[in-house]
């Protein structure tokens, strides 16, 4: 028998079911009431959403469920997102959960998420606007319920951290109908009044509808204008409002808050500790530096006494007599040095000691003839001698002829005798130091003279001068 093409096998018509269905329902909302809720060891979540005429199963697998703000149990209501889908081996369709929230929480997180966002537009959360704390404030103003554990968490940090901060409880209610109207006309009283270095605004955890006033968009406005610095600790660290995206600081919890507050007391000990060192190091440091400025002031001052000035003064006269006395002392010296040196030359060049020198050259100069006609005369006999057996008239002849050599030699050195020079009627000028006068230019007007005749010294004055033409 034929197969008809149209007959389709169990896999394949939940295969095209499950396609039919994912394509057709990609992302759902579903709100229902928990039942047949079951979680095996595998950390996954298996329930019925239900209502009073139909139920749908669900899967809310480990990833996810793991990040649930609150226990699911049966019985309660709650919203689904997710994708429908099929189960291809039993033949059942299920909701695939995203997200799973508390019935009424959903549309309150949306309204608060379209609400964030636009606020965001307006730059209200602007990180720019946001001013900083001080580093040590005063005063602060908590604004929280005067009856819950929170403002005993706050104040207990505070007494432990830092006891001289000045804190004050303005009440406040924290929840239910009209608390944002109240909180907000608190918080703008409190900032109008300039009392505040920092507004806290703190609340316990709780769902999103217990914090919901903290997400009054008017409030969100009035902390955002405030001139002091808001604080915002609003539920616990998971949780966000809007109050925490406009104030100038946000802290996950209010003791965090609280810690982020107030400088801790020991650390602030150990630091004003280490000051007062540095302090009082400068302080020494200037202070030797003044005593030092003062001892050099005082050594001028006392070097400025007139009296100082004058026995500095008499040191300095002192000190140059004793270079004068030294500088005239060497100045004899090296004159009477000059003196000695001078007395010897002259001594030395005095014209009898010329005359003597002169004396002695003359005794030496007559004795040289005399040695050395000697000589001739010795050269002569030998030379007669040689010449014994020659004819008389020629040896006489030479005789004559050396015998009128030796005269004409004697002549010579006659007429070169200083003393022949002087018996010839010349004389030998002199100074009174003793040196030859040769030319005009070695005498002045005035000056007394020595000549020196055959018979002594003639004393002489220079009356004038007359140049050879």
């Amino acid at each position: 028998m034929p197969r008809d093409d149209r007959i389709l096998s169990p896999s394949q018509l939940n295969t095209l079911a499950r396609d039919l269905l994912e394509g057709s329902f990609p992302n759902v909302l579903v709100e229902g009431e928990i039942g047949s809720l079951a979680r095996p060891g595998s950390g996954h979540l298996y329930f019925n959403l239900k209502d009073a005429r139909a139920q749908v199963r669900c899967a809310l697998f480990k990833p996810k469920s793991q990040w649930l703000k609150f226990t699911p149990r049966d019985g309660m209501r709650v919203v689904a997102r997710g994708r429908l889908t099929l189960y291809e081996p039993r033949g059942d369709y299920q909701l695939v959960c995203d997200t799973l929230e508390e019935a009424g929480e959903g549309a309150l997180r949306r309204a608060l998420e379209e609400l964030k966002a636009r606020l965001q537009a307006e730059g209200l959360f602007d990180p720019d606007r946001k001013r900083p704390l001080p580093e040590f404030p005063r005063r602060i103003a908590v604004l929280t319920s005067p009856t819950g554990a929170v403002i005993r968490d706050i104040l207990s940090v505070l007494r432990r951290r830092f006891p001289l901060l000045e804190v004050e409880l303005l009440p406040v209610p924290v929840q239910g109908e009209g608390a944002a109207a109240q909180i907000r006309a608190m918080l703008q009283a409190a900032d109008a009044c300039g009392r505040y270095d920092v507004l806290l605004l703190a609340r316990g955890g709780g769902s999103l509808e217990d914090l919901w006033a903290f997400n009054d968009e008017a409030l969100a406005r009035a902390v955002a204008a405030c001139k002091t610095p808001v604080i915002s600790a609003i539920g616990h660290e998971t949780d966000f409002s809007l109050t925490d995206f406009a104030a100038d600081v946000r802290a996950p919890t209010p003791s965090a808050a609280a810690e982020v507050l107030a400088p801790d007391a020991a650390a602030l000990a150990t630091r004003l500790a280490a000051l007062q060192r540095r302090l009082q190091g400068a302080q020494a440091h200037l202070l030797r530096q003044a005593m030092q400025r003062a001892d050099r002031g005082f050594l001028r001052l006392h070097a400025q006494r007139p009296q100082a000035r004058l026995q500095a003064q008499a040191q300095r006269l002192q000190q140059a007599r004793q270079r004068l006395q030294a500088a005239l002392q060497r100045r004899l010296e090296q004159d009477d040095a000059r003196l000695r040196h001078a007395g010897a030359v002259l001594r030395a060049h005095h014209p009898r000691r010329q005359l003597e020198r002169l004396r002695q050259r003359l005794d030496a100069l007559q004795a040289q003839p005399r040695r050395l006609l000697d000589q001739r005369l010795r050269t002569l006999r030998l030379r007669l001698q040689a010449l014994a057996g020659r004819p008389q008239a020629l040896v006489a002849t030479r005789l004559q002829h050396d015998a009128l050599r030796l005269r004409g030699l004697v002549r010579s050195l006659d007429l070169v005798r200083p003393t022949a020079t002087i018996l010839r009627g010349f004389s030998v000028l002199q100074r009174e130091q003793g040196q030859v006068v040769r030319r005009i230019a070695d005498v002045t007007l005035g000056e007394r003279l020595r000549a020196s005749v055959s018979d002594g010294q003639l004393l002489l004055r220079v009356e004038g001068c007359e140049p050879r033409e």
